[in-house]
């Protein structure tokens, strides 16, 4: 019965083969034009190694022994430097706003350094975790640092501004002295000082199949609490204030994919393999209210809502019938600046070009019409 099904099935999966198109890399190639050389080999001539320029890319994780880490340095003094143009607007001067994400510092002691256990984790009287207390390997924080931020233009950091801001945010939590310098020789020794270095276990079952897990569910059988009340919540006037977080993964760096506002190439480099579509495809428009997304504009304003910064609505309102609005704003968004909205700066968006800028600060004039 089993032989009889192949030797029905084998047929139907050669003509299948035959009249399958093949996406390589993103271009539509069929499989009706490879040689007849590659039959027997039917991977033979398609795609390529990736270069070392490539690889190098991509491969800038930074592992708990330091493997991955770059050699550099960079100070406390440079770091706030750093911290005041381009972080405090979301975490605050000394990294204690909630505005926008958790804070940075605070919630550690002096003690909890000594014995590398965040004593206040397990206290009901601390308002909530920061990021010094829950972290608890220094390569962590240096490589979510290098590769994530700034929220609005990721992986712009040098190696060196990266020492620099870390060095900075373990200042801010008096894990090092204002005159320290952080570099890539003298790491491994802050590490020693994390407060919560002793606080993470790799006996558990996200860190291998064998560990148990550090999550224990005990039933209550008998005089089980009646009412259980939620410590915390996410209020309705919050839920939607950066618009929807699913659609906010950030693309950025040098690969993307093949670019498909252009025509396709007329063949794959040493192939042999001919295209079979020419079709160009159009260039999708994009609108203000798209590119006031994509530059993550949403994060500190929100339509008719305060957030960070000042909502649409009020920028709208503030600047109506001034007559030289248009170019101020643009002004103002390429250098930044604070005090016309609060204390907390805006940072520059020296990555915007002039046509975009333009476009932007016509949409916010508009009320975001």
């Amino acid at each position: 019965m089993f032989k009889s099904a192949n030797v029905l099935i084998k047929p139907i999966l050669a003509s299948a083969v035959v009249a399958t198109t093949i996406f390589l890399n993103g271009t539509e190639v069929n499989a009706q034009t490879a040689p007849a050389a590659n039959k027997s080999k039917p991977y033979m001539n398609m795609g390529r190694n990736a270069t070392p320029a490539e690889v190098a890319a991509w491969d800038i994780d930074v592992r708990p022994d330091f493997k991955g880490l770059p050699a550099g340095s960079g100070s406390v003094a440079k770091g706030q430097e750093l911290w005041e143009k381009q972080c405090a607007s979301c975490h605050g001067t000394f990294g204690e706003s909630n505005e926008v994400f958790t804070p940075i510092a605070g919630g550690t002691t002096k003690d909890d350094i000594k014995t590398g256990r965040v004593a206040s984790l397990m206290s009901d009287k601390q308002p909530q975790r920061t990021t010094i207390m829950k972290v608890a390997t220094i390569s962590t924080l240096w490589d979510y640092v290098h590769r994530a931020m700034p929220w609005n233009a990721p992986r712009t950091l040098t190696v060196d501004e990266t020492y620099s801001l870390v060095a900075f945010m373990l200042n801010l939590s008096e894990v090092v002295p204002d005159d320290f310098v952080l570099s890539n020789k003298n790491i491994a020794q802050v590490q020693g000082m994390m407060p919560n270095r002793n606080g993470m276990t790799q006996k558990h079952g996200l860190w291998t199949v064998k560990g148990t897990p550090d999550v224990k569910n005990t039933a209550c059988m008998a005089n089980c609490a009646q009412h259980v009340a939620i410590g915390s919540v996410l209020p309705d006037y919050a839920r939607n204030a950066h618009n929807n977080l699913a659609e906010q993964n950030r693309e950025y760096g040098p690969y993307r994919g093949i670019d498909t506002t252009k025509p396709p190439v007329a063949a794959l480099p040493s192939s042999g393999m001919m295209m079979v579509s020419t079709a160009s495809a159009a260039p999708k428009a994009v609108g203000p209210a798209d590119l006031f997304k994509k530059e993550n504009c949403s994060a500190c304003h929100a339509p008719a809502a305060k957030l960070v910064g000042p909502s649409i609505a009020d920028v709208a309102n503030k600047y109506k019938g001034v007559a030289n609005a248009q170019a101020m704003l643009e002004k103002k968004v390429k250098a930044g600046g604070a005090g016309v909205w609060g204390a907390i700066p805006m940072p520059a968006q020296t990555q915007l070009s002039d046509a975009d800028n333009k476009i932007l600060v016509q949409w916010m004039l508009n009320g975001g019409k």
